[in-house]
């Protein structure tokens, strides 16, 4: 991981590049999915069951696609920055909370594996910060990026049980495709507080940098 002496002040004014209009197009589509996600629940006469499930999948997928086109967008364009490396673990981690708490509302997937990944993304926060103040950008490590790629797969099975449900298809089915998502995201979890260790890490060789 690349050191980085950045003024704190230049993320502030930070132009938005194409790169970040991507990712803060994750940051509009994850409390649309949120709200969809919920409204046949309270309102089905305006949102049919049958109805949100195209509707999530598409979102679900152009949150995926973004997420992989801002990073290639930042360096084919030659944009990288610190604020973009802040920005877009941030919106990943606004979007992958926002899915997990849907599936866990549906009981689709448990609430004690979530307070762990909530526990590990606000720790992962903190830590950012601490090295933000000493001038060094903490960008995605290839434990976090596996993380990543196995929340993405958690997820996508865990909407699939979720759509299942709501178009009342093959009960049996639902069953092992829910046991699939929970087995798939205990995995990712296992991924995310081994991230942690190894973000830990990085902070506490560089605790005494200036």
């Amino acid at each position: 991981m690349r050191l980085v002496d950045t003024p704190i002040a230049s993320l502030h004014t930070h132009p938005m590049t194409l790169a970040d209009k991507f990712t803060t197009s994750r940051l509009i589509m994850a409390p649309v999915f949120f709200i969809l996600y919920l409204l046949p629940g309270f309102a089905p006469s305006v949102a049919p069951a049958l109805w949100t499930v195209p509707v999530l999948w598409i979102l679900f997928v152009a949150s995926e696609i973004t997420d992989m086109l801002d990073g290639k967008m930042a360096r084919k364009r030659g944009e990288v920055s610190d604020f973009g490396k802040l920005y877009d673990p941030f919106a990943d981690t606004l979007t992958q909370i926002t899915f997990f708490l849907c599936f866990i509302i549906d009981g689709i997937l448990p609430s004690f594996l979530f307070l762990l990944v909530i526990y590990r993304e606000f720790s992962i926060l903190f830590v950012r910060n601490l090295l933000l103040k000493r001038g060094i950008t903490l960008g995605a490590r290839i434990l976090g990026k596996i993380k990543t790629v196995t929340y993405i797969v958690a997820a996508g099975v865990a909407l699939l049980a979720a759509s299942l449900l709501r178009l009342g298809l093959n009960e049996e089915f639902y069953r092992w495709t829910v046991i699939a998502a929970q087995v798939i995201f205990a995995v990712s979890v296992l991924f995310s507080v081994a991230s942690f260790v190894e973000y830990f890490s990085f902070f506490l060789k560089n605790s005494d940098k200036k």
